[in-house]
């Protein structure tokens, strides 16, 4: 489950496997642990529309077509890639659908802040005006 109400059925994603690189000896290049899933954002029937306007809004760098795309292969079993390639999918598309955050208030800042940053920069500016002293031999 993604959210209440979003919850995407197995039937419309798509896999591909391929062979993997990395760890896994001989074994790495007779295996298809490699796994690549496909979820079409803009056509599947189950994501509701509001949270589809938001999805294909925030995930329009990595859609191809309204397709978004993952691909994992830091397992060397293909059942891991799979369940890795899923959670990577459900936190993904739970981040693109989340609400927008409440918009931000305007404060001013306090009083007492302002008095302590001026003090602070009073502070530097002196630091600053006693390093201006006589250097030996600047006017001899």
């Amino acid at each position: 489950m993604i959210r209440p109400g979003f919850q995407i059925p197995a039937g419309e994603l798509g896999w591909r496997y391929s062979r993997s690189t990395g760890p896994g000896g001989q074994s790495v290049n007779t295996s298809d642990s490699r796994v690549e899933l496909s979820f079409d954002v803009a056509g599947a029937p189950s994501v509701p529309e509001q949270l589809r306007a938001r999805a294909l809004a925030r995930l329009e760098g990595r859609l191809v077509g309204g397709v978004l795309t993952l691909a994992a292969s830091e397992h060397r079993s293909q059942l891991r890639n799979r369940e890795a390639a899923l959670e990577r999918l459900a936190a993904l598309l739970r981040e693109a659908t989340a609400p927008p955050p409440r918009p931000r208030r305007p404060t001013r800042p306090s009083r007492g802040s302002v008095e302590r940053r001026l003090a602070g920069k009073k502070l530097r500016g002196q630091v600053k005006r006693g390093r201006g002293g006589r250097h030996p031999g600047a006017d001899d």
